[in-house]
């Protein structure tokens, strides 16, 4: 495991990965399934790997974290980065980061909590666990005007944030108020735009934002990588092509919900067995199997040639 804080250059290096979490029918970590996952991701030249709500961190038992943190150090390589997440809640982060600071993670990321919970307070929190930790935390703002653009500016004027997740969902990416004042107050790039390949033309090459986090790459990781590359560099009409690639996949995640297609997508692809999902969260019916086996198998099919 890369366990060197990822700064702007080493973000703009590689896609972001969000994997989905490998489960036995018994509910253990399956060690074996989750390296073939790591293994898909890593092979199509990807580095960086973020375990949050793809993975359900939301309802990983506390008494198993050290656990799940020393499967996935294991099974990770020393050019791959790993951000595992914390909390939400203040308590539940406060214990997981105790529990972190025994392993070479360079960072983690404070998953989004909206109820119970205001600007102030969620500053607070972020300070707190980052001073526990000893290392600057991953942001991950999902909500319009979650923090305010001043409360981010101390954030980061007191070193407690490595990089900023940035998922607040717009219907036009490129008309987006929020992100402009943010992006006043915090280096463009070491912001990452956090809701997959489809709004990251815009963030990317508009705003000026260092890369990209995606679930879809967890099925096809050459192609995101390609994609990253080509914005990068300016082929926009190449990026549009591969952005429309993913779309069906993604318009399924929209339409059910992201966290349950990926969790099957992964499955159904072929690439491992995921197992089943966490409760609080349902498995997907037949019908709806049916309807992402029709958006992988081209995916998978395209990958042999890339």
């Amino acid at each position: 495991m890369d366990s060197r804080l990822p700064d702007a250059a080493r973000l703009r290096d590689s896609v972001i990965a969000v994997p989905p979490l490998a489960v036995t029918p018994a509910g253990d970590f399956d060690r074996d399934e989750n390296a073939k996952i790591i293994r898909h991701i890593t092979s199509g030249g990807v580095t960086h790997l973020l375990y949050g709500g793809n993975a359900l961190l939301y309802h990983v038992r506390p008494s198993r974290y050290a656990e799940l943190l020393s499967l996935l150090s294991e099974l990770t390589d020393a050019q791959t980065s790993v951000v595992p997440s914390v909390g939400p809640a203040y308590g539940l982060m406060m214990d997981q980061v105790d529990v972190l600071a025994d392993f070479a993670f360079p960072t983690a990321m404070v998953l989004p909590q909206r109820d119970i919970a205001d600007d102030a307070g969620i500053a607070t929190g972020i300070r707190h666990a980052a001073e526990r930790l000893g290392r600057p935390l991953v942001v991950y703002i999902k909500f319009d005007r979650w923090l305010a653009a001043d409360t981010v500016r101390r954030l980061e004027a007191d070193g407690v944030i490595s990089w900023i997740k940035y998922a607040v969902v717009r219907d036009d990416p490129a008309d987006d108020d929020y992100l402009r004042e943010l992006l006043d107050v915090f280096p463009a790039a070491r912001m990452v735009s956090g809701i997959g390949e489809q709004p990251a033309i815009e963030h990317l090459d508009q705003f000026g934002v260092g890369g990209f986090t995606s679930g879809c790459v967890c099925v096809s990781p050459a192609k995101s990588q390609q994609m990253l590359r080509a914005i990068q560099a300016g082929r926009l009409d190449e990026a549009e092509t591969i952005r429309q690639y993913f779309l069906p996949l993604e318009d399924l995640r929209n339409e059910i919900n992201p966290i349950r297609v990926l969790h099957e997508a992964v499955r159904l692809a072929g690439i491992a067995d995921t197992g089943p999902l966490f409760p609080l969260v349902s498995p997907l019916d037949e019908a709806s199997r049916k309807r992402i086996i029709d958006a992988v198998m081209p995916m998978m099919a395209d990958a042999t040639a890339i």
